[in-house]
């Protein structure tokens, strides 16, 4: 038998226990440690734009302040459709915008068209589709394309509903070119910004509005491999296209947005530190206060041949005990919120303020393992420095039988 584990499995299941003076403190402190860990796993959130805009966009220096391409770019390039002299990108796909307005028999929006065509990744986009399909773009040109739900509902459309859409000719005194397009699919990624703006169709579309040849197109999407270094790629980038043709990254282009994010994630790091510290805290009061209230229990122990490490142990089955309860709560509940809020998007946010209309949830196992760790650690440590420095000299025992 452990003896360490039975007698900890006692002291933590005895009913003299209940009633003494750490009974309520081993509860606050299970639940600061369970509360702790749902602020911690809920502040870590992100939310994704390049979905949209690829992560580099490569177009002509009259195209990079508009969504509609003006002058159109031969897809005759060296970095197309391989980035060869850029190993950090992994993609490169072209695309062509043009604005337009959907009018239906109830109402009209104003949106941009984007038109993509074989090479263009649907990845992200797939991620965000609510109900019907990809368009088809292979093969004959068709009117196939996916709207967002926001403009769905603003609309009254749906998937298999056929609208029409007007695009303004240059000049004055010039009727518009008027498309009907046909809904298959109905995305919603929740951000209104882009939710707002974009339909996606075949980039052949346009051409054929813009009268421009098959290998002429708006502009380039690049993809990278790590976002982290998106700055470093946007440079290297830069110096590998041609001299008539401008480069940015979406943090460039949406420098707004982004400091925004900044900002947001410097208060998810201030709130991490504020909960672990809260956390640890409590859990360390907590033990330091099992520790004194069996203060004669240890010099019992240790003047009937108990060694240091054999009690460290049954206050590390104690401490286990504790912290694990408190923990398996707290990402119970923690990762269950942020499921709830992935899948029903229960917390909403003003679009205005936030870009989003609900609050976006980003799970990280690595994270979340990471977290559990730096909870815990101190949680262990201190209580054990405390009995090293005061009830691990041998001096103790009889003073502590006779106390």
């Amino acid at each position: 038998m452990n003896l360490e584990y039975f007698i900890a499995k006692r002291l933590i299941t005895a009913k003299d226990n209940k009633s003494s003076i750490s009974a309520p403190i081993i509860k606050i402190a299970i639940s600061a440690i369970a509360i702790g860990m749902i602020m911690m796993i809920v502040s870590v959130i992100r939310e994704k734009i390049s979905a949209f805009n690829g992560h580099i966009i490569i177009a002509n220096f009259d195209n990079n302040q508009s969504e509609t391409t003006l002058v159109p770019v031969s897809k005759k390039q060296d970095f197309y459709p391989k980035f060869s002299s850029v190993p950090e990108v992994s993609h490169v796909q072209a695309i062509a915008s043009k604005a337009g307005i959907i009018r239906t028999a109830d109402a009209f929006e104003g949106i941009v068209f984007k038109g993509v065509g074989t090479d263009y990744s649907w990845v992200n986009i797939k991620e965000y589709l609510v109900s019907g399909q990809l368009p088809n773009l292979s093969g004959q040109l068709n009117p196939e394309v996916i709207i967002s739900q926001y403009l769905a509902n603003r609309l009254k459309l749906k998937v298999g509903d056929n609208f029409n859409t007007f695009f303004m000719k240059e000049g004055q005194n010039k009727l518009p070119n008027i498309r009907r397009f046909k809904i298959v699919g109905i995305f919603n990624s929740g951000f209104q910004e882009f939710d707002a703006t974009y339909v996606l169709g075949d980039i052949r579309h346009i051409q054929r509005i813009n009268k421009w040849k098959p290998d002429q197109i708006g502009a380039f999407e690049v993809f990278v491999d790590d976002f982290d270094n998106i700055n470093t790629v946007g440079e290297k980038v830069y110096e590998h296209t041609g001299s008539t043709l401008d480069s940015k990254t979406i943090v460039e282009k949406y420098s707004y947005i982004f400091e925004w994010l900044q900002l947001f994630d410097f208060n998810i790091v201030v709130i991490l530190i504020v909960m672990i510290l809260v956390a640890t805290i409590n859990m360390v009061v907590a033990l330091l206060v099992l520790i004194l209230e069996r203060t004669q229990m240890i010099g019992i122990l240790k003047a009937i041949g108990a060694n240091n490490w054999s009690i460290r142990k049954m206050f590390l089955y104690n401490a286990s005990y504790l912290i694990l309860r408190g923990l398996f709560w707290g990402n119970l509940i923690g990762i269950s919120i942020l499921l709830i809020q992935k899948y029903f998007g229960i917390i909403e946010l003003n679009p205005e303020n936030y870009y989003v209309n609900q609050a976006p949830v980003y799970i990280n196992i690595v994270y979340i393992v990471l977290l559990n760790i730096l909870t815990v650690f101190p949680g262990f440590a201190n209580p054990i420095l405390y009995y090293n420095q005061n009830y691990s000299s041998q001096s103790h025992p009889i003073r502590l039988i006779w106390c």
